[in-house]
């Protein structure tokens, strides 16, 4: 046995240890649902049956089951190993019910490893509150509902199928040998440490499972049913199964920096950074906040919560964009609902984000890694927000000239708000030259498709995609005129629309590229009319990235020869073509120019500046006395470096442009 302070780690038989009087097991609210599928219960069962095979002195190892004694009633909470546990009761109780008539003395030992010694009417392991119901009632064999579907009926089925009574003995002697590792905490042991380092095995959970257990897991059991049914359970009925979108949103909203959820477990760390400590008596107050976003995050979802018609319209508009927009509009969203901006000012926000995200899509400019600049100017006002949104929306003149000859992005959407038509959706978006015309095709009833030239028809080819060549038109009506001559569809379907910008075409005599263009340019005008552009002065940020949405990265991928164009460092031009260079010109303008703010931060992170060069490695001396520390990886170089530009209350003012392979990363 090895023991540490406040730690009791035991290797033991498992049945064991379950049939013990003394272990009573409850799963505490902040635990995933049950979720081992058929192929776990499968390879438990295989494992089994191979370690019973095997002479006497064999064993079968099942990883670690880490618990904490109950204060209050001496029961076991149990923090890591729900998964194993649940399942091999399941089998356990599948034997059970197999042999309880014919081997009754083997019966009578398996009911000792389900049911409480005090009370046979109760299980050894109780789950949480929300299933234990589920559990209980297959483990005691009284299922009522034959029909119903839980992971608990399945995998019960599974086993009740393989084990049969006369494999009984086979089975009972390889669950005898099962083992594990039994950690038990002392009262000042950290759980929630313990327990992640334990959660690099086996299924790992997932950030907002992660962030679960963060918030409930140093709380009493008591505390943490009431903020599980007060908070998290409505956080989750509002947000379903964009939960862990939500924490990365939010996040998002909350810092005003880029959550990265492609690494291990960005999220959760980000939501660590944000909140170090759960505080027991201000848990309740954030939980309120969280919950109160949950509730947004769910409105923008489905927006047909929301009462107000116009404000409802604009949220369907911005969910064309996918939930890339929702940091945003989930901050001024929850204003407007506080009270603390007009409902104008919301609109106002919301047509923004679909101009700037509309327009970038038109002219091929990238929508990643905006919004949480856009976080940061919001929480700064109105119109710091402007003046950001209006640095990365294209220009009417770059716009339009694209709409010329480009395909037109989210045709439904834009032609629904062009054509004032609510539902775009229930239409089908006409082509009215056919992006691939029969022989027979003719745009004015006398020439037919086979007669136009190569060059004809590469043009008319080339803008079928456009703005000038699409619109609206039901579906019965499209389906009737499908693929036929322009003569054709204007007499027999566009004329008998319900759309009116679809009936104006009934005014065209024929169909053709200069038709096409101008129809384009008149819609245009329309389009910058809709998704303005605030009105402020045009810039060029020649693709420019604020410093504090610039990539973290751990390593220099093979063959690059340089990440930076340039940088932009209020108003200076400088030509820095890597992170680590960056990295010191920073730290060292910092030490000119805010002294303070270099040490304050370097005092408070531990580095990266010291007052000695305490080991080998690259050192450059900022001063006689003062050293900076080199030899860092590169994401630990970009957190520092944007961390004094914080501290000093300039990183607004600092952007990166990246080179062209820094682009394609």
């Amino acid at each position: 046995m090895a023991t540490a302070t406040n730690v009791e780690a035991t290797a033991t038989g498992t049945i064991d240890w379950l049939s013990s009087p003394a272990t009573n097991i409850v799963v505490p609210v902040y635990q995933r649902q049950y979720r081992w599928d058929i192929g776990a219960c499968e390879k438990l069962l295989s494992d089994v049956r191979a370690v019973a095979a095997e002479d006497d002195g064999h064993r079968h190892f099942i990883g670690s089951i880490l618990s904490a004694q109950d204060s209050q009633d001496g029961d076991l909470i149990l923090i890591d190993g729900q998964q194993r546990v649940t399942t091999v009761m399941l089998l356990i109780a599948a034997l059970h019910h197999a042999v309880r008539e014919s081997d009754p003395a083997m019966a009578s030992a398996l009911q000792r490893v389900l049911v409480r010694a005090d009370d046979p009417t109760r299980t050894k392991l109780r789950p949480h509150d929300a299933w234990a119901g589920l559990y209980e009632s297959v483990v005691l064999d009284r299922r009522g509902d034959a029909d119903r579907e839980s992971r608990f009926d399945d995998n019960y089925a599974f086993f009740r199928s393989q084990v049969h009574a006369d494999e009984a003995a086979t089975i009972w002697r390889g669950l005898q040998k099962l083992e594990h590792v039994s950690i038990t905490l002392g009262a000042n042991a950290s759980a929630q440490q313990i327990f992640e380092s334990l959660n690099s095995t086996g299924q790992p959970l997932r950030d907002h499972e992660l962030i679960h257990n963060y918030i409930l897991m140093g709380l009493s059991h008591a505390e943490q049913l009431r903020i599980e049914e007060e908070f998290w359970l409505p956080i989750e009925q509002h947000t379903g199964e964009t939960i862990g979108a939500f924490w990365r949103h939010y996040l998002t909203m909350k810092t005003g920096r880029e959550i990265d959820a492609s690494g291990e477990h960005g999220v959760y760390a980000a939501f660590r950074h944000s909140f170090p400590r759960i505080d027991v008596r201000r848990l309740r107050e954030d939980a309120g906040v969280w919950r109160e976003y949950a509730q947004i995050y769910g409105t923008l979802l489905d927006p047909h919560g929301e009462e107000d018609a116009g404000i409802r319209h604009q949220l369907q508009f911005v969910s064309t964009f996918g939930r890339a927009t929702y940091p945003l509009v989930m901050s001024a969203y929850g204003d407007h609902r506080r009270g603390t901006i007009t409902r104008d000012a919301l609109i106002e926000v919301l047509e923004c984000v679909q101009a700037m995200f509309l327009r970038r899509a038109v002219v091929g400019l990238p929508t990643d890694r905006l919004i949480a600049r856009l976080c940061r100017a919001y929480q700064k006002g109105r119109d710091p927000l402007l003046r950001a949104i209006a640095r990365i929306t294209p220009s009417d003149e770059r716009v339009s000239a694209v709409l010329k000859y480009g395909e037109l992005p989210h045709p439904a959407y834009v032609l629904g708000r062009i054509e004032g038509v609510d539902d775009p959706g229930a239409f089908d978006i006409e082509s009215i030259v056919p992006a691939v015309p029969a022989d027979s095709w003719s745009g004015d009833g006398a020439r037919m498709w086979s007669e136009y030239s190569d060059d004809e028809q590469n043009s008319h080819r080339a803008l079928a995609p456009t703005l000038g060549n699409l619109t609206l038109l039901e579906q019965p009506l499209a389906e009737r005129v499908f693929g036929a001559a322009f003569p054709v569809k204007r007499d027999e379907a566009y004329a008998r629309s319900a759309v009116a910008a679809t009936r104006e075409l009934t005014e065209s005599p024929a169909w053709g590229t200069s038709a096409i263009s101008a129809r384009t340019a008149q819609l245009s005008r329309e389009f910058v009319r809709i998704w303005a552009r605030p009105a402020l002065p045009e810039i060029d940020d020649d693709g420019l990235t604020p410093i504090l949405d610039a990539v973290r990265r751990r390593g220099w991928p093979a063959g690059w020869d340089r990440e930076f164009d340039y940088v932009e460092y209020r108003g200076e031009h400088w030509e820095i073509k890597d992170v680590k260079a960056l990295f010191n010109r920073i730290f060292r303008r910092a030490w000119t120019d805010d002294r303070a703010a270099a040490i304050a931060y370097s005092a408070r992170r531990g580095g990266p500046v010291y007052d000695e060069m305490a080991w080998n490695g690259h050192w450059d001396a900022l001063d006689d006395a003062n050293f900076l520390y080199m030899g860092w990886d590169s994401n630990y170089m970009m957190n520092a470096l944007q961390g004094v530009l914080e501290e000093s209350g300039i990183a607004a003012e600092v952007f990166v442009k990246y080179s062209y392979i820094g682009n394609v990363m």
